[in-house]
């Protein structure tokens, strides 16, 4: 990746981990998640409103370093209007993508391409992927993950 790239996605990350989008309790949620990662202390909580199998909305509220809360922030902008699949077809992408794997084919990850380099700090892939497993522990109905 060229320095210019670095740098925009850089940049990128810090946007969202100061100024993240979606922050805020989700009035009339029909699903909500918390996640938690014991080892850092980052926390999560995930709300959505669902329209059949696709999120109409989605909100978040948490705490935690610049790495959880931008994937938290980019995650949201991602996700909202996606079907339950095109949601679970995104994060098994962005997981490839921080864990230094092949993403599958066909998935577009746009600005979560930012957190790419994640994959070079395997403690910091729990950060980036809280939010995801709150997710999908929302969209399962289950309410709360760790990522012990």
């Amino acid at each position: 990746m060229n320095a210019a790239l670095e740098d925009l996605y850089r940049q990128l990350i810090i946007d969202h981990s100061r100024n993240p989008r979606n922050f805020r309790v989700l009035e009339g949620a029909d699903r909500v998640a918390e996640g938690s990662n014991p080892l850092c202390g980052d926390e999560v909580k995930i709300y959505l409103k669902m329209d059949g199998e696709r999120i109409a909305e989605i909100s978040f509220q948490g705490s935690g370093c610049a790495i959880s809360i931008a994937s938290a922030s980019l995650m949201t902008d991602s996700v909202k209007g996606k079907t339950r699949l095109e949601t679970e077809a995104l994060f098994d992408a962005f997981r490839a993508l921080v864990t230094g794997k092949q993403a599958p084919a066909g998935v577009a990850l746009g600005k979560l391409a930012a957190l790419g380099g994640v994959a070079a700090y395997p403690v910091r892939v729990k950060c980036a992927t809280l939010a995801w497993h709150a997710l999908r522990a929302a969209l399962a109905g289950s309410g709360r993950v760790s990522t012990e």
